[in-house]
């Protein structure tokens, strides 16, 4: 397998685009990430798009409207990991030497649903029995409080983080910072969660143009180097499984971090998936980050922000950035790609070399997650 880079990322501002369809919101992204690469419609060789909600057929249907047929387009649906599992497949097509240059997009519009919770398969039988996102995370921020005395004050502040960084992030769905008071007096959702402890959906697309490292040269970007790209499923139990370890990410990040040759010490800055407060804090232990229990002592003591030791989530996360699930993914790619490359602004996390991007994809029964996907970069 040979060396892979990121030569070019784009993405739109997240939010609310009334009078948009789907492919209205992805080409923008795409001729962004292209002119960010320095490539042409004829350097691309495949092209993915990841996507939940985008219909049949959405990455032939926004590729036309750039001129691009002809070429092999694939559409993936891996619930919120759609775009980053296309891009793990986007890796393996250039680093097996099938293709050269590949273009890899993530697109969603959840607008279409005027709001609420995302639309899930009524014949999963936990869902059927009322296991919604909110729900399933609250049970996990339960379980967590009662056995490491968090308190729900202290929970709330992972909200006034994210909003902090987001603050600073042009393409973020809420760009204004928030108070611990607003936090816990907004409306209940499932206890311990109000609305503020849950990310919001809407519309949102991103994409990213990959190439082999030996023809990087031949563009005019700055690559970053692709250490590792991994992705997996979660392990199916029917009986007790501990809703505060999440074992996906647990496998997963050890699976990263052996291909890339890194250790959790060895990551600059990371985008994990904060669908819901609790879920960065569990994440923190999860990539070995510090140790079981230890998440809100580290929360506290400054080490995710944007100053401290390890910043987590500078882009606002999906908490403040939003979460147009299939497009989640690349815009977490982006945003490291720009942290690495030093052009983040007052989001930026100095001397940052290795970063790390990491979405899971939805609920499963019997399982963590149905899938998780985690990549490694490094200038």
């Amino acid at each position: 397998m040979r060396p892979v880079s990121i030569i070019g990322v784009g993405m739109i501002p997240f939010g609310k685009y009334p009078g948009k369809d789907t492919a209205d919101l992805a080409w923008p992204a795409i001729k962004q990430a292209m002119e960010d690469a320095g490539t042409d419609r004829d350097d691309i060789g495949i092209a993915y798009c990841g996507s939940v909600y985008g219909g049949m057929m959405i990455g032939q249907r926004t590729l036309t409207r750039l001129g691009m047929t002809g070429k092999p387009i694939i559409n993936v649906e891996n619930a919120c990991s759609s775009s980053s599992s296309a891009f793990h497949q986007a890796h393996m097509a250039v680093a097996s030497g099938a293709y050269d240059v590949a273009l890899v997009f993530g697109v969603d519009k959840l607008s279409q649903f005027g709001g609420g919770t995302i639309p899930l398969v009524d014949e999963d039988w936990e869902i059927s029995q009322g296991m919604l996102m909110p729900a399933l995370y609250a049970m996990r921020a339960c379980r967590y409080m009662h056995e490491t005395g968090l308190t729900k004050e202290q929970l709330a502040g992972v909200s006034v983080k994210a909003r902090a960084m987001g603050a600073h992030n042009p393409n973020a769905q809420f760009q204004k910072e928030i108070s611990l008071e607003e936090v816990m007096n907004a409306r209940p959702m499932a206890d311990p969660f109000t609305l503020l402890h849950c990310c919001p959906t809407g519309d949102g697309a991103a994409a990213a143009v990959i190439c082999a490292g030996d023809v990087a040269h031949k563009f005019e970007a700055a690559p970053i180097k692709i250490l590792a790209s991994d992705l997996c499923t979660g392990t199916y139990l029917t009986g007790y499984r501990d809703m505060t370890v999440p074992e996906i990410t647990v496998r997963g990040a050890s699976e990263a971090y052996e291909e890339a040759g890194v250790g959790p010490e060895d990551i600059d800055v990371a985008e994990i998936h904060d669908a819901f407060t609790i879920a960065e804090l569990l994440y923190y232990e999860a990539f070995g980050f510090c140790g079981r229990g230890e998440a809100i002592r580290l929360l506290e003591d400054g080490v995710p922000s944007i100053g401290g030791a390890k910043p987590v989530n500078p882009s606002g996360g999906l908490l403040a950035k939003g979460h147009p699930v299939g497009a989640t993914g690349i815009a977490q790619i982006t945003e490291i790609t720009r942290q690495l490359r030093g052009s983040c602004g007052a989001r930026q996390v100095e001397g940052a070399r290795t970063g790390l991007a990491h979405a899971t994809g939805g609920g499963a029964m019997g399982m963590d997650h149905g899938a998780c996907s985690i990549h490694i970069l490094q200038r």
